[in-house]
């Protein structure tokens, strides 16, 4: 028998990470073609951060936020999962247009959720979801990344720039990524990261340096601040994808292609949605971790009613990794 309530997180509107309250609310019913899902774990995202700080587009409030959850089904009107089944959901509106995973339970899409079967603990599982799907499509969609190339990862401390660097190994590819405090050098290297560039604001002399002739892709995770400098380590016909703001700026004031882009290099982007992580990658993903052949960056775990503390840690960019929400206590990894 389900509660007829749930705890979770509601934002009444922007303002800082105090404004994250812990309410009891009604708990959602599902119609068909939706699904509930029991969430045991939800990973905190630069997105949920825009939109307690009233940067995103399209939100309105009161929100319980949150872009992914990890649970299981708790019911499914239309049959699309059975009961009991662990699954992923993401995106899709979630914590912007409709409430989101910071719950104890959360109503979302059929569409928006992936089956799987693991033995993970929770706090592992519910750090994978955005962060693979994120990764994973910026190799593959934004820059069609192929063995033997390499990769720049600009931003290489954050959750997708960690999670971008294991997948990239795993695809043969040689990987630099920067970090702004070289004393994260032999974190990045334990991952599988090649080249270590201290990011003082200006890194492509130094990436070329490394890689003469510019890297064969990039991926721009600080933003607009940082897109020029990263297209510089580009070389001709190589690819860069812009996927991620940690500067919280993302618009390129009086943007001219011709004179902006390098001679020769392509411009991407990526934004994905669940649709863009097959199943299929996403179970791989998770037996490759169950049997040490991939790793999860963990940079903290939370309790909900410690969510002002993640979003605070999420916020200063010094965890190294994923923040994790358990809905029930777990011991700290």
């Amino acid at each position: 028998m389900m509660p007829p309530t749930m705890r979770a997180v509601v934002l009444d509107g922007p303002g800082p990470a105090e404004a994250l309250q812990v309410r009891e609310l009604p708990r959602p019913v599902p119609k068909p073609g939706q699904v509930l899902v029991r969430v045991e774990a939800f990973g905190l995202n630069r997105s949920e951060l825009h939109t307690r700080l009233g940067l995103a587009d399209g939100v309105t409030f009161p929100r319980v936020p949150g872009i992914e959850a990890t649970g299981t089904v708790a019911e499914c009107p239309g049959g699309e999962f059975p009961v009991g089944q662990k699954v992923v959901a993401m995106m899709g509106g979630m914590g912007r247009t409709f409430d989101g995973g910071y719950a104890e339970y959360t109503c979302v899409p059929a569409s928006q959720v992936i089956a799987f079967t693991s033995d993970l603990p929770w706090h592992v599982l519910g750090a994978i979801p955005e962060m693979l799907q994120t990764a994973y499509g910026c190799l593959t969609v934004g820059l069609d990344a192929q063995p033997g190339q390499t990769i720049l990862i600009r931003g290489g401390t954050s959750s997708i720039g960690l999670a971008t660097a294991v997948l990239a190994k795993r695809r043969g590819l040689s990987v630099v990524s920067t970090t702004r405090r070289l004393d994260r050098t032999d974190k990045l290297t334990t991952l599988g990261v090649d080249h270590v560039v201290l990011d003082t604001g200006a890194v492509a002399e130094q990436v070329r340096k490394i890689v003469p002739g510019g890297v064969d892709v990039a991926l721009e995770l600080v933003g607009a601040p940082t897109l020029a400098d990263t297209l510089a380590s580009v070389r001709s016909q190589g690819v860069a994808c812009f996927a991620g703001m940690l500067s919280n700026e993302w618009i390129i004031p009086d943007f001219y292609p011709i004179g902006y882009l390098p001679h020769g290099v392509r411009l991407s982007a990526y934004g994905g949605d669940a649709s863009d992580l097959p199943p299929q990658v996403l179970q791989e993903f998770l037996d490759a971790v169950a049997v040490g052949n991939a790793t999860v960056p963990i940079g903290g775990v939370y309790t909900l009613d410690e969510i002002a503390d993640a979003h605070r840690a999420m916020e200063s960019g010094h965890a190294f990794g994923k923040i994790v929400v358990t809905t029930k206590p777990v011991t700290q990894p």
